[in-house]
């Protein structure tokens, strides 16, 4: 196997290369946003540019419109690395969440190591992952056993510190839609049933339970339907919940509290409720110690500071993907810390010299972490035996 620093030094120049390509992506990406499961033009622009560089891409990819799978090479190394691509932007505000610049580390990551799959004996795919803001397109690819045959997957995200691993929340959302009886509401409100005052109490019912839930434990819920007029007794009514905490067992029992927070309140009003969920699951980051390590090794290397450990990051189908294989994740700063995500101060960050610098520096982390790691037997069991523990 070739000697990692020879591989460095030709992926540094592989980055020169084609940074201007993965900036002028960036900046397309960032110009003409698209919101989960629209993300039609940024998909084949990247799709584009992929099959413009010699990769075989599989597009649309199980079942996404949106989503592809991009191979470079006959596929038949001993191993493999995914390299995850995210493109959709939040309503209203663009790429807030910077999965513009995401996007364009990925690609230049991908690009730049491309011709070093003999050397490592590793397939690196790119995989391109939609709709990460709503319904989690990886948590379908890892349903249908997308990511069973990597032994790594990486990408890097956006934010305002330098995270060698984020924080992420196991994830459950869900609509409670409660049915009662209408009636008039001044003529005759004995006659009916009240669907909001359902809604209502499961709120408070939620707000006491509060007291007695493990601090890393966010729920948070908004009412959908309240009813039609003031004077109709609510026949429907319905309130949207997320459900989050840092484990995915503990989750699964928080879920059946807040059920239960559903119940009494029926029971209470004299109404019935029916629970949908509104997305799928998402699960909590799986860490591993060998993978942090040379990440923390990188971070050193590349001068860049790291924030704070224990902020929690929010929910991401990437968890998802780490319950099936070695999956990184780390956190790039691009904005003042002082600049929250998901905000328009953070989507116009991500046309800034400090975005275009993040983009050189998300693609070496990732490359990086491959190089280090896939020319090193000892580190790259010790990643795979960390995954089984």
């Amino acid at each position: 196997m070739e000697n990692y620093e020879q591989l460095k030094k030709q992926a540094y120049s592989n980055i020169e290369s084609y940074k201007k390509l993965c900036n002028d992506l960036n900046d397309y990406l960032a110009d003409n946003p698209e919101i989960s499961g629209a993300e039609f033009e940024s998909s084949r622009k990247i799709v584009e540019i992929l099959r413009e560089q010699g990769y075989e891409v599989e597009f649309p990819f199980v079942g996404y419109e949106t989503a592809f799978k991009a191979t470079y090479g006959e596929g038949k190394h001993r191993r493999k690395i995914a390299i995850m691509t995210e493109y959709d932007a939040l309503p209203g505000i663009g790429h807030a969440c910077g999965h513009c610049t995401s996007a364009a580390i990925s690609i230049l990551a991908g690009l730049s190591l491309k011709e070093m799959q003999d050397a490592l004996d590793a397939d690196i795919d790119i995989i391109g992952t939609p709709i990460e803001e709503t319904e989690g397109a990886k948590c379908t690819m890892v349903k249908n056993g997308v990511f069973n045959q990597y032994d790594m997957a990486v990408m890097v995200h956006l934010f305002g510190e330098n995270l060698l691993a984020p924080r992420l929340q196991a994830l459950d959302s869900f609509i409670y839609e409660f049915h009662g009886k209408a009636a008039h509401a001044s003529a005759a409100p004995w006659e009916g049933n009240n669907a909001l005052n359902g809604v209502q109490l499961m709120f408070h019912a939620i707000d006491m339970l509060r007291q007695h839930v493990k601090p890393d434990v966010r729920i948070h819920g908004v009412v959908r339907d309240g009813g039609l007029a003031p004077n109709i007794v609510p026949e429907t009514a319905s309130a949207e919940f997320y459900i989050r905490s840092m484990s995915r067992e503990y989750l699964n029992e928080l879920v059946k509290k807040i059920d239960d927070c559903a119940r009494g309140a029926a029971i209470a009003t004299q109404t019935t409720f029916e629970k949908t969920p509104t997305a799928e699951s998402y699960d909590n980051l799986k860490g591993n110690h060998t993978g942090l390590a040379v990440l923390a090794e990188i971070y050193e290397e590349l001068e860049l500071e790291i924030g704070d450990t224990e902020r929690v990051f929010g929910s991401s189908d990437a968890g998802n993907v780490s319950m099936v294989c070695p999956t990184f994740h780390p956190i790039l700063q691009i904005v003042d810390s002082t600049v929250a995500i998901h905000t328009r101060e953070f989507a116009k960050a991500v046309k800034s010299p400090w975005a275009y610098d993040g983009i050189i520096n998300g693609a070496k982390i990732l490359i990086l972490q491959v190089l280090k790691i896939f020319t090193d037997k000892k580190k790259f069991e010790s990643m795979k035996e960390d995954f089984l523990k």
